[in-house]
């Protein structure tokens, strides 16, 4: 399981380098983020259920705040930059 948050790791930083060459900063810097916490959980060898809890609550995290942003945030029809 430690090997598994070592390849979410992997890949998020690799999505966070490809948002910051396409000069999203701010979406580079929220994977970093995340790519720091999978990295460092990796290393401490904790017991494969404390992993899933840990995934579980990192997923609820990911879903409540990602249905606030497009349900009050987002503005419909804005299409303009």
């Amino acid at each position: 399981m430690p090997r598994m948050y070592k390849v979410l790791g992997f890949w998020t930083g690799i999505i966070a380098v490809m948002a910051y060459l396409g000069h999203m900063e701010e979406m580079a810097l929220l994977f970093l983020g995340q790519t720091i916490m999978f990295v460092s959980l990796s290393y401490l060898n904790l017991s494969e259920r404390m992993y899933i809890y840990i995934f579980g609550a990192y997923l609820t995290v990911f879903f409540v705040g990602f249905t606030y942003w497009t349900t009050f945030m987002m503005t419909p029809g804005a299409g303009g930059h």
